[in-house]
């Protein structure tokens, strides 16, 4: 069973009333288990306490100079060795001047001075601050020594201003460092993705569908992104994705079916993640059915099966299948994997993921079954997408 390594962070945090997105991106990390080290500084334990971060991380959170864990007393130094990345936010104005000349007078200063990872910072203050002349200045020199930036926002401020100076929403915070952080293995590679639970029309307000969330969807689309693929998703339901994603939204299996025809030439991947129904009415009824305690017969019909058309048709795309499963899961894939005549099939058991955060998955090919340890989806997403880069790359 494969269980993936997580990224280290450390979060350091500086005084300002935007610590408190600092609480949630601490929350949306470990949940996507990453490894989250917090630092603040003396002025951010004025905005939020220490204990609410010991609680997000399952860490002591580090504030002192002079309270150090190491056996030399050089935690400054220890404490960047083995991190993948530093991130400040907030990163108040004053520790974007500390940085640009290189003060060292309290432990999130001093670690970042003697740091041997990348840095990235969220700036986080007033607009009249951030754009002034010193400011900006810093700004430059920082950019020139390598740091990174993710943001500043522009939008309503606390102290009643409007413009640029808002720290970036822990969601697209989030997005942001896994982006820096995500090898890009799917570099100039276009992927076709389907997502979604189906709803197939009975009268104009009712319909047969299924419990499919869309977020495994989702995940890998986001996901994939992150891995510098050029992404065209499309979905049966509503959630966040990164503004690069190319979203089509398809309600039903006819419409779903047309988009995938639209959009399937030049793509290099096609993965199928949604769960498209079945079957739908023969009939749909105008207007809405009313209830007259009769007893109503509803005549169903086959619906098309995308996965299988594409599979079987001469394109040479990368084809990519799920299979959720009641039971016999790696022997139904397997058959569901040759007729459908797919190179990949992600194979799950229906009460271990439908509409759940987590999921355990088996990948399968037609030689091999890589299981997967039940994990958030984002992380089972990296895994799937991968996979499928190992085997692209290594047919080359």
């Amino acid at each position: 069973m494969l269980i993936l390594a997580s990224h280290k962070i450390i979060l350091g945090v500086t005084g300002g009333i935007a610590a408190y997105k600092a609480a949630e991106l601490t929350r949306l990390l470990i949940k996507n288990d990453f490894d989250v080290q917090v630092v603040m500084t003396e002025s951010a334990s004025h905005f939020i306490t220490p204990l609410t971060f010991q609680a997000l991380s399952g860490k002591e959170v580090l504030t002192s100079l002079w309270k150090s864990n190491a056996s030399n007393g050089m935690s400054h130094i220890e404490l960047s060795r083995n991190y993948d990345l530093i991130v400040i936010a907030p990163a108040s104005a004053n520790f974007l001047a500390k940085l640009t000349h290189g003060f060292a007078d309290d432990l999130l200063s001093s670690l970042c001075l003697a740091r041997s990872c990348p840095i990235a910072l969220a700036p986080a203050m007033n607009v009249h601050m951030w754009t002034n002349t010193a400011t900006q200045r810093n700004v430059y020199q920082l950019k020139n020594d390598g740091v990174l930036f993710f943001g500043p926002d522009s939008g309503d401020q606390a102290c009643g201003d409007v413009g640029f100076g808002r720290m970036m929403d822990a969601e697209e915070l989030f997005r942001s460092i896994q982006n820096h952080l995500t090898p890009k293995l799917l570099k100039n590679k276009r992927l076709l993705i389907t997502s979604g639970g189906t709803i197939e029309m009975i009268d104009d307000v009712r319909g047969i569908t299924n419990l499919s969330s869309g977020n495994m969807g989702a995940a890998i689309a986001n996901t994939a992104e992150s891995m510098g693929a050029s992404v065209t998703l499309i979905s049966s339901t509503q959630q966040v994705f990164s503004e690069n994603i190319n979203v089509i939204h398809a309600s039903n299996a006819h419409s779903m079916h047309q988009a995938v025809l639209k959009h399937i030439n030049n793509q290099d991947i096609f993965i199928s993640v949604a769960a498209v129904s079945d079957y739908k009415p023969k009939e749909i009824f105008k207007g809405k059915l009313k209830k007259d305690n009769s007893d109503i017969t509803l005549q169903l019909t086959p619906t098309i099966d995308i996965l299988k058309e594409i599979g079987l048709s001469k394109n040479k795309i990368f084809k990519v299948g799920f299979a959720a499963e009641s039971e016999n899961l790696i022997e139904n894939a397997q058959k569901k994997l040759k007729e459908k005549n797919l190179d990949l099939i992600v194979a799950n058991l229906i009460h271990e993921s439908m509409g759940l955060e987590d999921t355990k998955i088996s990948i399968i090919d037609q030689n091999n079954v890589v299981e997967i340890a039940k994990s958030n989806k984002i992380v089972a997403a990296k895994a799937i997408l991968k996979e499928i880069a190992h085997r692209i790359h290594s047919d080359k």
